[in-house]
């Protein structure tokens, strides 16, 4: 058995690295990819898989860890204030979309619990394609992100709702005595994690940062094992998970903890579009054809248009507005589900599954085009999207965590710095890779990130790039060079200071484009920020400076050699 579904794996993997290859050089959306390559390992082509249950828990696994990741980034703040939004625009979908997917069921003559069961799947948003979609680009914190965020978890709540109605419905009807158990559960899952993330794992949440491997293995923990609480208690997996991050997000070490899991995430969410496409199987692709074009014509008009006319009433701007009804253009997973376990207890049609399933692969797949070039979409629809748009909009902006100025490490004249920023006035971000040291900026108030200045994904999260001057206390030249490069990806305006040990390590420096390379030897770090103070932290105002400096290290350098 383990034979047989390595083996599998391994099948699979080869071709979505093949197909892959194939949707980038077409320059379509991977996600496709992963799809397509799901349909060919199906049965109804080369009847790859059999395993089926262990590929059932590897997108569990990958559900599990996106949600997780997702709610590190997040916080109760966010969440409290765009509940109303959230719950305002997921009741237009469901009254609207819903309540169109039943007329139209009927009038292809299903009856009406049939009828009612689809219009309840329309409602729902995929969790999993939205939340990838965003996290690749790095649009999960931007308004119309968060927006869509709390649309999906609105779905979540009403998604566990369904499934408890419609077991109830096969075994006679929902009472009382089914709810009440569920609402104590939900407060008691709610007071244990306000009560672990806020007084219990701050405690020693320290002394797991510093070993990363034990920082990696709690996280996995902790998300995997709220998740299963919260799936033994009647809830989903998936909510579980996304809670379990938010409970973590306000530690100093939650970002490092999302930087470390992503790769495991990226591996397990290509698997789930895998078997979410070997799912597609239609007995009679002929007769499900027209009814799922016009259920899927529902929700790929009907939600965008609905979700921007719930926004643009609450005071939000069209492009907010239409961004997020863009990324809730598809039916979700869950509908697949929602419908079949409703076909096997018998409450509806047998064909009312085929329809949803095509639904489902129509619906992912056109929207995962109209969320890849949202932007050329709004430029070209923009003057008519005013129809969505209040004359005064009152949309708050958003803070988007963008530092003017970073400082990496916080040893070797970092609190110098530091007293800069504050006097200049600047939004600033101390980044350090010490716990001791976070322990000490948090305790002082000071705006701080743990992470590793040599991981990419870490730089991403904290915006290094959108930054106008970054110093780095940290010694290490290869550290330093990878900061630079990262830095030029974005602008060889970005002012860049930072230490070195040696004259040819700060040469080399200088020729990669560091504004000002520190020699302990010859000036620290007070003198260079009163120089900053007299003369701004433009990149040019170091133009002189740093000349007379490189002179200064070439004469040192020479009488060294000498002596």
């Amino acid at each position: 058995m383990h034979q047989e579904i390595f083996t599998e794996l391994s099948i699979v993997l080869v071709l979505v690295a093949a197909v892959s290859i194939v949707m980038r050089l077409l320059k379509q959306p991977l996600i496709l990819g992963y799809i397509v390559t799901g349909i060919l390992v199906g049965p109804l082509l080369l009847d790859v898989i059999h395993a089926k249950e262990a590929f059932e828990g590897f997108s569990e696994i990958g559900i599990a860890l996106l949600l997780f990741i997702i709610g590190l980034g997040m916080n109760a703040g966010v969440i409290r204030s765009l509940g109303k939004v959230s719950i305002t625009t997921a009741a237009a979908i469901f009254t609207v979309v819903g309540g169109l997917g039943v007329l139209v069921s009927r009038l292809m003559g299903f009856d009406l619990m049939t009828a009612l069961v689809i219009g309840v799947a329309l409602f729902f948003s995929s969790t999993i394609v939205i939340l990838k979609v965003l996290s690749d680009k790095r649009e999960i914190s931007r308004l119309h992100g968060q927006v869509a965020i709390g649309v999906i978890l609105v779905d979540d709540i009403v998604a566990t709702l369904a499934i408890v109605a419609v077991t109830a419905a096969s075994s006679g009807g929902l009472g009382i005595n089914d709810l009440l158990p569920m609402i104590a559960k939900a407060i008691g899952l709610g007071i244990l994690l306000i009560f672990a993330g806020t007084y219990l794992i701050p405690k020693f949440s320290k002394a797991l940062a510093k070993s990363q491997e034990l920082l990696f293995i709690f996280a996995v923990a902790w998300g995997f094992g709220i998740a299963s609480l919260f799936g033994l208690l009647g809830f989903s997996h998936e909510v579980g998970a996304l809670f379990a991050g938010v409970a973590l997000a306000s530690l100093p070490y939650a970002t490092e903890m999302s930087t470390r899991l992503k790769p495991l995430r990226d591996f397990f969410i290509v698997l789930f579009f895998v078997t979410l496409g070997e799912r597609f199987v239609f007995d009679d692709v002929g007769a499900t054809l027209l009814p799922a074009l016009a259920l899927s014509a529902i929700v790929l008009i009907g939600k965008p248009l609905f979700t921007m006319a719930s926004l643009g009433a609450l005071g939000y701007t069209k492009l907010t507005s239409f961004k997020a009804g863009i990324h809730l253009s598809q039916i979700s997973e869950f509908s697949i589900v929602l419908v079949v376990l409703a076909v096997q207890t018998k409450l509806i049609d047998p064909s009312a599954a085929s329809i949803i399933t095509l639904v489902a692969l129509i619906t992912i797949g056109v929207s995962s085009y109209l969320m890849k070039y949202d932007d050329a979409l709004y430029k070209r629809l923009h003057p008519v999207l005013g129809l969505f748009e209040r004359k005064k909009p009152s949309e708050r902006k958003q803070k988007r965590g963008l530092y003017t100025a970073i400082l990496f490490g916080y040893h070797h004249g970092g609190h110098e710095f530091l007293h800069l920023f504050r006097d200049m006035k600047e939004r600033y971000l101390v980044v350090d890779y010490d716990p001791d040291v976070i322990e000490h900026l948090e305790a002082q108030g000071v705006r701080h990130a743990y992470g590793d200045a040599t991981d990419t994904e870490f730089l991403e999260e904290v915006n290094v790039g959108h930054a106008k001057f970054v110093a780095s206390t940290i010694i290490d030249r290869k550290v330093n060079l990878l900061l630079l490069g990262y830095l030029h990806r974005y602008s060889s305006d970005i002012t860049f200071i930072c230490h070195a040990r040696t004259y040819e390590d700060a040469m080399e420096l200088y020729e990669h484009g560091a504004a000002y390379v520190i020699l302990p030897r010859f000036l620290g770090s007070e003198y260079i920020t009163s120089h900053i103070k007299r003369h701004g932290m433009d990149k040019k105002a170091f133009d002189s400076f740093r000349a007379r400096h490189i002179i200064s290290i070439g004469r040192a350098a020479v009488e060294t050699e000498t002596v």
